[in-house]
């Protein structure tokens, strides 16, 4: 077919933006007191509107904070919307805000798109957005019409966020967005509208290849291919399609058209419990597998900002009664986090390094070099005045002097900024003894999962030791003990280009995400069904025959490692499902070519290189040691995480458990004067005996002269 032609219409509309900073300093995580500020901040701005729209990643901070501005603003001024709602609450909420009488409504992604809420006057975004287009997205739900203005304020949480607003602001100011990756040919997608399309009527091979081909995901799959995928379901006794190998025809059976219509779909099912309200049997929302049987009756929880209390928990369901307001825990749920687009990664080291390199423009003019003297208060000046030329008035002057500090910071400890044409290696020590690599690789998480894992893969081969590692947008961070000792730029020569693809994809087999997409793929092909005689398939049973699917599709996957021979695993890429959750792995859940480009780079020196071993973590690598389970590449608990060793004495204010219960000189000194007997003078004794009736009001006291000396 014909390629189809862009045209820019040259339009764009005003934003009213601007980055909101609580009054102390952020840091590597945001502090209870800067949630307070944070808090109070936002219900100030809505006081100040009529509606507004609170936008948060997860669906335990939407409840989290509604909970929050609820007991600031007042009962039925607020409440949360999210995918983990029913949809009678969900319309509820929406039909408060669209008449006025809610105030704000904290959501999640669940109100980015298609729905009509009416009239909102401010969107607030909690945390970092991780693209741009979100960003626009979730501000152009405020004044959506002609004749208004979208007005939007981003609420950054920690140095990093922070950095990535400022970015963003740039971003918007550029007329810059993220490109829409498609996804090629989903193959499981194939499988389940291939049984959908036989169901009705039967398909001749060549036509029905023809019709396959017509969708342009699909236009290059071969006949092989699409064989393949027929091959699923035309064998066993569960089998969903006739094939007829003489005449090349294909229908579907006749328990084809149920599986179909029950378990069709792109949509993976999630293992979460109901929430019934007793006795009615109201549906509620939804809780998390794993929180919902750690659950007992008499648990106090809060689900669209109301608080239940569990009544008892069943195979499935959670019955709960209204709790009459006591004070609730927030259930959590699972799930994965959006990554850093390529686009706003680049905005973000390109912006990190344009800062660094004004911070380093002396007064005359000249570029200081980059391992210099710490910058100068006139230095951190023009740093500033760039930030704010560079993303608009958007940019309190506070923020951008927070970026500023935090990136000289930086730069000071590594003598250079990571960037996306410059990657830093720091390594030093923990307090156990062992040390800390810290890849600073700015290329957002998908890219920096992919190196981590394969990178990680390369040191549990080499030196025949696992490691703890984790990864982020902005860095990697290996834990070494004290077997692993190397010179620290062989690191770079690790991976290879050529062969980094198959270290990565012998090492995702061993990750929780391998086996939770062959799951979600077995049932998007129809592999498993969802619903079997009339009643639906329990997860636990659903995880189970996930299971055996892939012990006979791919034995070595989930095999004993005892009974493995020695070297890689072999893949068995003519399996299509399995071939395909490779791709979603590598495709999805990492970025394998951009991660392939980064290496292509450090090889032939269009990256730059970088090692450094320093005494403590510079302020780059705070966010990596600190950050979130999420990132963990590993499954070693937080509470054993050697990152949880490291300690920045000189740059944070940091205190050991055995420094925790020193008493303080200064309070010391003010409680012994207190308790300390003061001397009194005659006046005084002679009132004391008076009192106590030993001397009447014109007796003298003899000793009294005595007293005053």
């Amino acid at each position: 077919g014909r390629e189809c032609t862009l045209v820019d219409a040259g339009t764009f509309r005003t934003l009213d933006l601007a980055i909101e900073i609580p009054p102390s300093p952020l840091a590597t995580v945001c502090s209870h007191e800067q949630w307070e500020e944070i808090y109070s901040r936002m219900a100030t701005l809505v006081r100040e509107h009529r509606t507004t729209l609170v936008f948060v990643n997860t669906r335990k901070m939407a409840e989290r904070i509604a909970a929050h501005l609820t007991r600031l603003l007042g009962e039925d001024a607020v409440t949360s919307h999210h995918g983990s709602l029913s949809r009678e609450r969900r319309l509820d909420a929406e039909e408060r805000l669209k008449a006025g009488t809610l105030r704000a409504l904290v959501a999640t992604a669940s109100l980015e798109l298609g729905i009509d809420i009416g009239d909102v006057d401010l969107v607030i975004q909690v945390g970092a957005t991780r693209s741009i287009a979100t960003f626009l997205q979730r501000v152009g739900r405020a004044g959506h019409a002609l004749k208004k203005i979208p007005k939007g304020r981003l609420f950054p949480l920690t140095l990093d966020e922070l950095m990535e607003g400022a970015a963003l602001l740039r971003c918007v100011r550029g007329s810059i967005l993220d490109v829409t990756p498609i996804p090629p040919r989903p193959l499981d997608i194939l499988a389940q509208q291939v049984v959908a399309a036989c169901v009705s009527e039967a398909w001749d091979d060549e036509a029905l290849h023809t019709l396959v081909r017509g969708a342009w995901p699909y236009r290059d799959v071969t006949r092989a291919e699409l064989d393949e995928v027929l091959a699923l379901h035309t064998g066993g006794r569960w089998a969903l399609l006739h094939r007829d190998g003489v005449n090349g025809r294909v229908l579907g059976t006749k328990r084809a058209r149920l599986a179909a219509l029950l378990s069709g779909g792109a949509i993976p099912d999630t293992a979460d419990y109901q929430v019934r309200l007793e006795p009615e049997g109201t549906l509620v929302g939804t809780v998390n597998e794993d929180w919902a049987v750690e659950s007992n009756g008499g648990d106090i929880f809060q689900l669209g900002n109301t608080s239940w209390r569990v009544l008892r928990v069943e195979p499935g369901v959670v019955r709960v009664a209204d709790a009459k307001g006591q004070p609730p825990s927030i259930p959590f749920w699972l799930g994965e986090g959006p990554g850093r687009t390529r686009e706003l990664a680049a905005a973000i080291g390109a912006l990190r390094e344009e800062c660094a390199l004004a911070g380093q423009t002396s007064a005359a003019g000249s570029l200081a070099v980059q391992s210099g003297p710490p910058t100068s208060a006139a230095a951190l000046d023009e740093a500033c005045r760039f930030l704010r030329e560079a993303c608009g008035e958007a940019l309190p002057e506070g923020a951008a002097l927070q970026i500023a500090e935090y990136v000289e910071a930086g730069r000071a400890a590594l003598g250079a900024v990571p960037t996306q044409k410059r990657v830093i290696l720091e390594r030093f020590f923990d307090e156990s003894g062992g040390m800390q690599l810290v890849v600073h690789a700015p290329f957002g998480s998908k890219i920096n999962r992919a190196w981590g894992l394969a990178l990680r893969k390369k040191f549990c081969v080499g030196f025949g030791f696992e490691l703890q590692a984790a990864a982020n947008e902005e860095a990697i961070v290996l834990s070494l003990g004290t077997q692993h000792s190397f010179p620290l730029a062989d690191v770079f020569d690790y991976l290879n280009p050529s062969s980094a693809r198959e270290v990565l994809i012998q090492a995702l087999l061993a990750a929780p995400m391998f086996e939770t997409r062959w799951r979600w793929n077995a049932q998007r092909s129809l592999m498993l069904e969802r619903s079997r005689g009339g009643r639906r398939v329990p997860p636990p049973i659903l995880r189970m025959r996930a299971t055996d699917l892939l012990a006979t599709a791919f034995p070595q996957a989930i095999a004993c490692p005892e009974t493995l021979p020695g070297g890689p695993i072999e893949v068995p890429m003519d399996h299509p499902i399995v071939r395909q959750t490779i791709e979603d792995c590598l495709t999805e859940a990492m970025d394998v070519e951009g991660f392939l480009n980064v290496l292509r780079g450090l090889k032939d020196g269009s990256i730059e290189k970088r090692t450094i071993d320093t005494a403590e973590p510079s302020a780059f690598a705070r966010g990596i040691l600190s950050a979130q389970p999420y990132t963990f590449l590993d499954d070693a608990p937080l509470e054993e995480r050697r990152t949880q060793a490291v300690f920045s004495r000189r740059v944070l204010d940091v205190r050991t458990s055995d420094e925790l219960g020193n008493l303080d000189p200064e309070a010391i000194a003010r409680v012994r004067e207190e308790a300390w007997p003061q001397p009194a003078n005659a006046e005084e004794v002679h009132e004391a005996l008076l009192w106590m009736g030993f001397v009447t009001d014109d007796e003298a006291v003899p000793w009294a002269a005595w007293i005053d000396e």
